[in-house]
């Protein structure tokens, strides 16, 4: 996995999965930019009705002792990913969206 790269991350103690742009990955842990997976739909809607502020993703860490899982956030059959969805529901892509908060 590649720098930039789309991913869902699963967690342990506590069970999270959180999903976003993937910073950085190293031996000591894991930098994303995203949110847990169970607010996405709230970050969309902010995201079509801003009041007020941008709205951008934090930057977390993660000790690799966390880490149990990263997957791509990738199409399965007629199942679109988490970045297809963004971008069918705000007419934008991920990657244009978060540019304007490099």
């Amino acid at each position: 996995m590649e720098p930039h790269s789309i991913v869902v991350i699963s967690l342990h103690t506590p069970k999270e999965r959180l999903w976003g742009e993937l910073m950085d990955i190293s031996s000591s842990g894991v930098t994303l930019r995203g949110i847990d997976l169970s607010s996405f739909d709230d970050f969309v809607s902010q995201v079509l009705h801003p009041e007020g502020d941008r709205m951008g993703l934090p930057t977390l860490f993660f000790p690799m002792l966390r880490i149990e899982r990263i997957a791509l956030d990738e199409p399965r059959g007629s199942i679109p990913s988490l970045a297809e969805m963004f971008a069918k529901k705000t007419g934008r892509s991920l990657e244009d969206y978060l540019a304007q908060f490099a």
